[in-house]
C-alpha cells in the first residue's frame, strides 16, 4: 500500500479521538465540526480502500491474505461513519465518547492493515 497513506489515516484518527475525547470530557456532544472532521478521516479510508482495490487487481497480493486484507480495508472505511451515525442517536457526551472510540480502533486497524500488506 501507499506508505505515506496508512501513518497519515492512522494520525489523523487519532487526532480525531483526542478532539471528541476532549468534548466528551467537557461534557459536550458532537458538533458539526466534529463531522467535519469525520467526514476527514472518512475521505482517507476511502483514498487507501480505493487504492487497495487497484493494486488487487493490478495482481500484487498481500504478504497475510487478500480476504483478510480486505475485511480490514471495509472495516476500517465502516468504522468512523458507524460511530458518527451512533453518536447522532446519542447527543450527550457519549456520542462524543464513541468516535473518539472509532478514532482509536482505525489507528490500530490502520496499524494492522500495513502489517497485513507488509508481512
Amino acid at each position: 500500500m501507499l506508505d505515506a497513506l496508512t501513518p497519515a489515516t492512522g494520525a489523523a484518527a487519532l487526532l480525531l479521538a483526542a478532539w471528541c475525547g476532549w468534548a466528551a470530557y467537557r461534557d459536550q456532544p458532537t458538533k458539526d465540526w466534529h463531522f467535519i472532521g469525520m467526514a476527514v478521516v472518512t475521505l482517507l479510508t476511502l483514498v487507501q480502500l480505493v487504492v487497495g482495490v487497484v493494486l488487487l487487481a493490478r495482481g500484487e497480493e498481500p504478504e497475510q491474505g487478500t480476504v483478510v486484507f480486505v475485511a480490514y480495508l471495509l472495516g476500517s472505511f465502516a468504522c468512523v461513519p458507524a460511530a458518527g451515525f451512533m453518536s447522532l442517536a446519542e447527543r450527550t457526551r457519549w456520542g462524543s465518547i464513541t468516535v473518539a472510540a472509532s478514532g482509536v480502533v482505525l489507528a490500530v486497524l490502520e496499524v494492522r492493515l500495513h502489517d497485513i500488506w507488509k508481512g
